[in-house]
């Protein structure tokens, strides 16, 4: 076999392959911390977001809340714990969770909650994804003098090495959402195609409702302008940054062109989009709440890292609904 691979072949294996990092027992919360396990604040927020999803639904018999890049559960267990105390009081016997992940079941995971690695179909209610789109394997493409060709890499050291010219489709995405023609030599893309697709499924899986997406991410008007001519992948093992080495041995990750996304959200059936700030969302969010619960989250003022404008704070929420004609999800400034 040759040592040289695509870079979302190499990527694919090394997280979700035997052995490979998102099967490793510590699971990524021994890694970094996503918001999830930064403050069960973020649990709250989406909470507080399935109840105006449900009302927009108005109150169905089966409420679902499918968490998609589930982990080891951790949102999960939080929202169940936080169901109780919902002012709805019949939330706890229409709610239905289900975790969506390539890991297996958690143990300890409630019995009530469902598990699988495929998105469950006719979903009815909100499908959250946070940090999910960022670890879907992409390859990652480089402008030469020759025009742009797909990186290969060898997975045991991370060296690189110019591959053959990219495909037809990968050239189409990227001279839409991330153009590398006239770029000088060495600018660098992460070719998004696979993202928009398991969007796009997501998506496609509302019978009625919303999804939703959490992840760093950038716009098509910065990369165009070169800001991100180094591209965005990059390695993550115990807490800090590493050199990104597709062994198995640390998370890979890649910035989201979340305006891609959406557009394949819409194309999916979305019938609205926002795209916010995650420090507006948890800011604002208890203002757009029915009566009787916006206080929820001003009665709990300490976001702290969740809205830090240098970390989790700019993650881009991508909201879309599906189904709720005239209904605009989350209208918060932009």
């Amino acid at each position: 076999m040759s040592r040289w691979l695509p870079w979302s072949e190499a990527t694919r294996s090394a997280l979700y392959g035997h052995g490979g990092f998102y099967h490793r027992p510590e699971g990524p919360a021994g890694h970094f911390r996503t918001s999830v396990h930064a403050s069960p604040l973020f649990a709250a927020a989406v909470l507080d977001l399935l109840g105006l999803v449900d009302a927009a639904l108005g109150r169905p018999a089966r409420l679902d809340l499918v968490d998609v890049g589930a982990g080891r559960g951790e949102l999960l267990d939080q929202v169940l714990d936080a169901i109780p105390d919902a002012p709805d009081t019949t939330l706890p016997g229409r709610v239905r969770l289900h975790g969506v992940d390539l890991a297996q079941r958690p143990g300890g995971l409630a019995a009530s909650v469902g598990w699988s690695a495929e998105l469950p179909e006719h979903v009815v209610g909100l499908v959250i994804a946070n940090e999910w789109l960022d670890n879907v394997p992409v390859d990652v493409a480089e402008s030469g003098p020759d025009g742009t060709r797909r990186l290969l890499v060898d997975p045991a050291t991370g060296e690189e090495s110019p591959g053959g010219p990219i495909g037809l489709r990968d050239a189409a995405w990227l001279s839409r959402w991330w153009p590398l023609e006239g770029a000088a030599e060495g600018w660098r893309a992460e070719v998004g195609f696979p993202r928009d697709i398991a969007w796009a499924g997501a998506v496609r899986s509302l019978d009625g409702g919303v999804a939703v997406a959490v992840d760093y991410g950038h716009l098509l008007a910065d990369r165009a302008a070169g800001l991100y001519r180094a591209g965005t992948l990059a390695g993550h093992r115990d807490g800090v940054a590493v050199r990104p080495v597709p062994d198995g041995s640390c998370d890979l990750t890649a910035h989201v062109a979340m305006d891609a996304c959406a557009a394949a959200g819409q194309a999916a059936g979305a019938t609205s989009t926002r795209l916010l700030r995650q420090r507006d969302v948890l800011r604002e969010l208890q203002l757009a709440q029915p009566p009787g619960t916006r206080d929820r989250l001003a009665r709990r003022s300490d976001l702290g890292e969740l809205i830090d404008p240098d970390g989790l704070g700019a993650f881009t929420w991508l909201v879309q609904s599906v189904g709720l004609d005239g209904w605009q999800p989350l209208d918060l400034p932009h």
